[in-house]
C-alpha cells in the first residue's frame, strides 16, 4: 500500500478513537482554563506575561501526551497491529502513517488551544501584558503549540518502543510533573537540556538558562526524533 491511502487509514482508525474525543477536547479545556485562572490572579509587576499567560501548557501537556500514547498503544490490543500490517508490510512506512496521523490533529488542537489560552489570560492580565511585543506574543503561542505536539510525538514514540500506555504514562506523567522539577532544583544546568525544560522555554519572554526559546524547541525535538526512531525500530524488529 502507497503512503497516501495507509495515512488514510490511520486516520479513519484514529477518528474512532476514545483518545481522540477525550484527549484533544482535555488538552483545551485545561489549557485554557489554567491561563485564565493564572491572568486572573496574576498582580505582581516583575511576574513574567508571556509565561503567565501560557502557563496553562504545563498541566495541559498530561493530555497531549496521554493521546500520544493511547493512539499508539491501541495498535497493541487484540491483535490489532497484525491487521494493520497485513495491510501495510512495510512496516517502516505504516510506522510513518501512524506518526503522521498522530501529528496533524495534535498540532491543529494545541494552534487553538495556545491561542485561545493565551487570549483569555491577556485579558486578565491587562496592563501587566502591554509590554509584550508582536512577535513575543506569536513566538510564544506557536511555540508553545510545537511544545504540546513534539510531547505528543514523544509519547508516541516510547509507546511504541514500550508497547503499553499505561508504561509510557506511567514514566512519562510523574516524570514531567515530578522529577523534572525535582532534579532541576538539585543538578544544576543538566536539566536545561531535559525534553520538558528544554522545550518550555520557549513559554518565556526572558530566560536565564543556557539554551533560548527555538534551541529549546530544537533539544525536544532531538528527544522526540530519538523516540520516534527506536519506535520505529522497534516496529520493524519486534513480532507484530
Amino acid at each position: 500500500m502507497a503512503f497516501a491511502p495507509a495515512l488514510h487509514a490511520e486516520w479513519l482508525k484514529i477518528r474512532t478513537l476514545r483518545s481522540l474525543y477525550g484527549t484533544l477536547p482535555a488538552l483545551f479545556a485545561a489549557t485554557t482554563a489554567f491561563s485564565a485562572i493564572a491572568g486572573a490572579e496574576t498582580a505582581e509587576p516583575d511576574t513574567d506575561p508571556l509565561f503567565t499567560a501560557l502557563s496553562g501548557v504545563l498541566p495541559g501537556q498530561i493530555a497531549a501526551i496521554t493521546f500520544g500514547a493511547l493512539a499508539v498503544s491501541a495498535e497493541y490490543h487484540a491483535g490489532a497491529l497484525r491487521l494493520s500490517l497485513s495491510a501495510v508490510p512495510r512496516r517502516g512506512r505504516w510506522f510513518a502513517a501512524k506518526v503522521t496521523a498522530i501529528a496533524v490533529p495534535a498540532l491543529l488542537m494545541a494552534l487553538a488551544t495556545t491561542t485561545a489560552a493565551f487570549a483569555v489570560a491577556r485579558a486578565g492580565l491587562g496592563d501587566a501584558a502591554s509590554g509584550l511585543g508582536t512577535g513575543e506574543q506569536v513566538r510564544g503561542v506557536l511555540g508553545a503549540a510545537l511544545y504540546l505536539t513534539l510531547m505528543t510525538l514523544l509519547a508516541a514514540g516510547l509507546t511504541a518502543v514500550l508497547r503499553s500506555g499505561v508504561a509510557t504514562l506511567s514514566l512519562l506523567i510523574p516524570f514531567v510533573l515530578v522529577v523534572s522539577f525535582v532534579v532541576g532544583d538539585t543538578a544544576g544546568g543538566v536539566t536545561d537540556f531535559l525534553p520538558d525544560k528544554a522545550g518550555q522555554v520557549v513559554l518565556y519572554e526572558t530566560h536565564d538558562g543556557t539554551l533560548g526559546p527555538w534551541s529549546g524547541l530544537a533539544v525536544t525535538a532531538v528527544w522526540t526524533a530519538a523516540a520516534l526512531v527506536a519506535g520505529a525500530w522497534s516496529v520493524r524488529r519486534r513480532d507484530a
